[in-house]
């Protein structure tokens, strides 16, 4: 079958955009000879709005369709031609009907069609709805919106069994005082109407006889409780979903289901600040979901490199300099690494030839970096780029100097000015003003007075997440000095500057290590199985396998459940094994192993690296009389990272060692007096288990061959 191309049918919408049909076309051609062509064709409308005339700028949306445009071209193999980006003003309600019309005249079944919405929604007469670019209000009080149900009829109308829909938008405003995170979401009228012509277009649609299933939609938020939020970044800002979900598409296996790829999405937003939680707003079709390559038309029919499966880092877009360089993108990099890759940090490029080149990256901005050809006297045959070509990660290199920062933009003046004095004097802690990243935020703790029940600022300072919600035990007495806040907040700093660098050490999609790992709740009786709750494992140092993933994660686990972690050792090394995380308090907690030296000295028992030779299976901790790991505390959200490396542990054993507990002869969860220190020699560990590397006193490299690192989210309650 020829391919047809999107653009056939949309003559009138170019015009109005003042581009014509072959200067669109031409902005493809560096991809056509990089991306195989198709039986079906692959169709995408891309919506984003930042500037709306009655609403407050958003900073995110336009960056949101860039991500998912560069996701569909490199990963998915969507001709760049067959992508219709329609931001700000080009995003009004005629301009994309229109673009949807012309869509249903000429999609067939077996075709793919993608849709994304980044933007402000709202409440209509309690009816949800997406806020277009021509947002005014008419004068008789209706609205120019396009409604949520609208769309759904929309896409299901298309005569194809493959729509997607993504929607990073919400209807949840929050007035949380202490959120560091701007909202997609605003409140309109109670007088405002729903369009006539709204009405009864979704009547003419609700009248169609209909065979296909409904479209696939991921939404940003589960529940009206949620908030869609935006996420700011160190030269960009984007939506906290859509990043979350273009890179774990970048990097994971598309064998694994769409549910089990939204748990881990949902995973990553929690670490970066947010309580909304993603899901499937049509739960009719949650039954017939296979996996992101088969929702998104690649099947065996299909001649796309079966190694684009394995995941990928990044694409080239342009080669320069005669070939020894290049431009990347580097959508598929998770957000605490991508903050702080530096120079020299390496990625191969994925090739079907016998050698696999390597770049070397040489300055990042944003999203996009300039990378240079590593050259190698041995390699005789001259090394072509191409655009298009995927990258893999082989070494990280992260400066050492890295700091927890705190944003201060809901103070007053002379409290900021005070808490910038008193936060400047904790060590490797910073503080942020507004349109600056944040990691945290330091405010008041909002009160809410009997008389009038009107929310109000009390002179009680705590620490809250970037979603505004207070962090335990942080919050201060009436009348306390902002110094003196900062001060008391110190410990609590470093612990969560601590969870700030093992995070960044996570790569269970690019460690060559083949690994596997699994939190259990271990049995409540004798001779019943452990329920496995979350698998994590690696896989690209593995064979290739089309075996589709459809575990099930359970991310929510009960206060008083029993928990250890399985780690099958799948590799030819011998690995060492480091447990360090957060409890719902935010306290660190680490696993400590005391064995005997000797048989001479029983009663000194000291820390030991925890090995797993080639092939086996070990479970950490190991149950013994009068030890269970049992989750305690608050209903919140458990952190824990797992780091695997294969060379001793011994500067971080070392800093463990610090913390005064009564010592035994086996393994313990105890809490870490000193979690910085600890996360420091962690990363150093790591840095002295490459070998063949130039040393640099101002910064950590670490070798994908030499460390895997697995994070688990999950909520107590």
């Amino acid at each position: 079958m020829k391919r047809r191309t999107f653009l056939q049918r949309i003559g009138g919408i170019l015009a109005v955009l003042g581009i014509t049909e072959a200067e669109w076309l031409s902005l493809g051609n560096d991809y056509y000879q990089a991306l195989a062509q198709t039986s079906s064709r692959k169709l995408a409308l891309l919506v984003g709005i930042n500037n709306y005339s009655q609403f407050p700028t958003l900073n995110g949306c336009l960056t949101d369709v860039e991500l998912q445009k560069q996701l569909l071209i490199h990963r998915f193999g969507f001709q760049l031609s067959d992508i219709l980006c329609l931001t700000d003003e080009q995003a009004s309600k005629s301009l994309i009907q229109k673009a949807f019309n012309d869509l249903n005249s000429q999609v067939q079944p077996g075709d793919v069609v993608y849709f994304h919405f980044s933007g402000y929604s709202t409440y209509v007469k309690s009816q949800k709805a997406l806020i277009l670019f021509d947002d005014s209000l008419e004068k008789k009080g209706e609205t120019n919106y396009l409604l949520e149900e609208t769309l759904q009829l929309i896409l299901h109308a298309l005569k194809t069994e493959n729509v997607i829909a993504v929607l990073d938008t919400g209807y949840n405003i929050n007035h949380s005082k202490n959120c560091g995170l701007k909202v997609r979401a605003v409140q309109i009228p109670d007088n405002i109407n729903i369009a006539n012509d709204e009405l009864e277009y979704q009547k003419q649609l609700k009248s169609q006889a209909i065979t296909t299933p409904p479209a696939l939609i991921l939404s940003a938020t589960s529940n009206s409780n949620q908030s869609a939020r935006e996420l700011q970044m160190s030269g960009f800002t984007t939506g906290l979903f859509t990043y979350a979900l273009t890179q774990y598409l970048w990097e994971n296996s598309l064998t694994t289901t769409v549910q089990f790829g939204l748990q881990k999405v949902n995973s990553t937003v929690q670490q970066l600040g947010s309580n909304q939680q993603s899901t499937l707003i049509n739960s009719k079709k949650i039954q017939q979901l296979g996996t992101f390559a088969s929702n998104f038309g690649i099947g065996a029919d299909i001649n796309i490199q079966s190694v684009r499966s394995g995941g990928a880092e990044g694409a080239i877009t342009s080669v320069e300099e005669d070939g020894k360089a290049v431009q990347l993108w580097l959508g598929g990099v998770p957000a605490h690494v991508l903050e702080y890759i530096g120079a020299n940090s390496r990625f191969v490029v994925i090739s079907n030839s016998a050698s696999s080149p390597n770049l070397v990256l040489r300055v990042r901005s944003g999203l996009t970096a300039k990378a240079s050809l590593r050259t190698d006297s041995s390699t005789e045959t001259p090394i072509s780029l191409q655009v298009g070509q995927l990258i893999q990660e082989v070494v990280r290199v992260i400066p050492k100097n890295i700091h927890l920062n705190i944003g201060l933009d809901k103070l007053e003046r002379i409290e900021r000015v005070d808490a910038t004095s008193a936060f400047a004097t904790l060590n490797h802690i910073s503080s942020t003003v507004a349109e600056q990243p944040a990691d945290y935020i330091f405010g008041k703790l909002l009160d809410k007075p009997q008389e009038t029940g009107a929310m109000v600022s009390s002179s009680r300072y705590g620490l809250f997440s970037l979603s505004g919600e207070l962090i335990a035990n942080t919050v201060g007495e009436v009348g306390e000095a902002v110094k003196v806040a900062a001060q008391r907040l110190a410990p609590k700093l470093q612990t969560l500057l601590a969870a700030k660098l093992w995070r960044i050490t996570e790569n269970e999609a690019s460690s060559l290590l083949n690994v596997k790992v699994t939190l259990e709740v271990v049995a409540s009786h004798a001779g019943a199985s452990s329920q496995p709750i979350m698998i994590r494992e690696t896989f690209r140092g593995r064979a290739f396998s089309t075996k589709v993933l459809t575990t099930i994660e359970l991310n929510k686990l009960s206060i008083g459940n029993r928990i250890q972690y399985k780690i099958e050792n799948k590799s030819n090394q011998t690995l060492y094994l480091m447990l360090l995380g957060l409890d719902s308090s935010k306290n660190a907690f680490g696993l400590y192993a005391w064995q005997n030296k000797s048989e001479d000295a029983p009663s000194n028992p000291s820390l030991q690296n925890i090995t797993i030779e080639p092939g086996a299976t070990t479970t950490v901790p190991q149950t013994n009389p009068g030890f269970e790991w049992i989750i305690q505390g608050l209903s919140d959200s458990w952190e824990v990272q797992l780091i695997l490396s294969t060379a001793p542990l011994t500067q971080t054993l070392a800093a463990l060692s610090v913390t005064k507990v009564a010592r035994v002869e086996q393994q313990r969860i105890v809490p870490v007096s000193n979690p910085s220190e600890v996360a420091v020699a962690l990363l150093q560990d790591l840095h002295d288990a490459y070998k063949d590397k130039k040393d640099t006193s101002d910064a950590y490299v670490w070798n994908v061959n030499n460390w895997a690192s697995f994070s688990f989210v999950f909520q107590a309650q």
